[in-house]
């Protein structure tokens, strides 16, 4: 199995060049050798592989020389990113084609292998190669016999680095037993985050909507500095102003990130068996239903991911029901299928058949819980 521990890192001015650096000349050799690809298949239709664009790049380093000045493994690293996006591209086309990386849209990040112990993670430190030992906050070391695979450096919008490295480790988990396991329905509500088949209901800080006047006032801020500074469309001022707001987006990321982890860490302890709904959060989002903003600042997608390999580490089980199955419609206590109950703004239902009064995010969140289960005792016993 894989794991990455991520580590933020604190560069020197030298090394912070360096960096930066790096990230241009990966960007680099991917545009050139993705162009070398577009030209081969419009002029003869040929395939260049990873390893033609390898022998392209020992030349290209004769050309340019400042090529040598980074790292060699993290360019070669490049050239497999654009492996692999040209092949995923042509095994599922809704993946789109591989797109030219922009200097300033893209993600500035550069991946490097592990090679003779070339990168070593230190009690304040982590080193590089041609980078040398860069300051980090390790908050946490791997245990022994993980072997360090790769590292990827990043750098944020709002100027800081962090460092993702990627272990390799051998591990068996028993999974829990299907029958005695301890089961929980959860039914996503946009005005929180969801409702649980106890009755609890997770409220969501809305991190977003309470950083809006501080966010619109960076943002009115940084309008009124746009200008011209040694040639460049943007000041020097205009720079810095955009850094201000970068950062603040980025404190409302970490503030999200940080309560959903602490939200899945809870329910992957005490649980063993999580059913929810495989909703689609792009669709729910858009303008049709009238609650995008707060569709996006819970960051339920997220939080699922975060259930599913939280689950999978402690041998648990994650099931999805599908997105048609009339959670919300159907009575828990008889099974009658009330329409009514499509008007999400019902939240006290009465059945018409049993005469039953019930929360229309509890109900929905029993259904789940109840067929989840089923699915996952009729796969357990299929695989059997």
């Amino acid at each position: 199995m894989n794991k990455a521990y991520k580590y933020r890192l604190y560069p020197t001015v030298e090394q912070i060049i360096y960096l930066i650096k790096t990230f241009g000349c990966c960007r680099f050799v991917f545009n050139t050798a993705l162009n070398w690809r577009i030209l081969a298949y419009n002029a003869d239709g040929t395939y260049l592989s990873y390893n033609d664009t390898s022998y392209g790049l020992t030349a290209l380093k004769h050309q340019y020389p400042w090529l040598n000045e980074v790292d060699s493994v993290a360019l070669q690293q490049s050239l497999r990113h654009l492996d692999v996006a040209y092949k995923n591209f042509f095994h599922d086309k809704k993946i789109g084609f591989p797109k030219f990386k922009s200097k300033r849209k893209s993600r500035k990040s550069y991946t490097t292998i592990n090679i003779n112990d070339n990168i070593k993670v230190l009690d304040n430190g982590i080193k590089l190669p041609k980078a040398g030992v860069i300051k980090a906050k390790i908050s946490r070391m791997a245990p022994d016999g993980w072997k360090l695979k790769s590292v990827t450096v990043s750098m944020e919008a709002d100027g800081t680095f962090y460092c993702s490295v990627l272990y390799e480790y051998d591990t068996y988990i028993t999974p829990v037993s299907v029958d005695t396991g301890k089961v929980i329905g959860l039914d996503y509500v946009s005005d929180g985050l969801y409702t649980d088949s106890d009755g609890n209901t997770c409220g969501s800080p809305k991190y977003y909507r309470n950083a809006h006047d501080r966010l619109a006032r960076e943002q009115k801020r940084l309008s009124r500095k746009f200008g011209n500074c040694k040639g460049e469309s943007k000041s020097c001022n205009y720079i810095k102003q955009q850094r201000k707001v970068n950062k603040v987006y980025r404190h409302i990321s970490n503030q999200r990130k940080d309560f959903l982890h602490k939200q899945s860490t809870g329910i992957a302890n005490r649980y063993d068996i999580v059913c929810v709904e495989n909703l689609d959060m792009k669709a729910m989002s858009n303008k049709g239903f009238g609650n995008g903003k707060a569709t996006m600042d819970n960051g339920y997608g997220m939080f699922l991911s975060m259930l599913e390999y939280k689950l999978s580490d402690r041998g648990k089980y994650f099931v999805k029901v599908d997105k048609w199955y009339p959670s919300s419609q159907l009575c828990h206590h008889c099974g009658f299928q009330n329409p009514i109950t499509k008007n999400l703004r019902m939240t006290k239902v009465t059945c018409p058949v049993c005469g039953a009064v019930y929360d229309r995010n509890y109900n929905a969140a029993l259904n789940i819980r109840d067929e989840g289960l089923r699915l996952l005792k009729s796969k357990t016993k299929s695989s059997a």
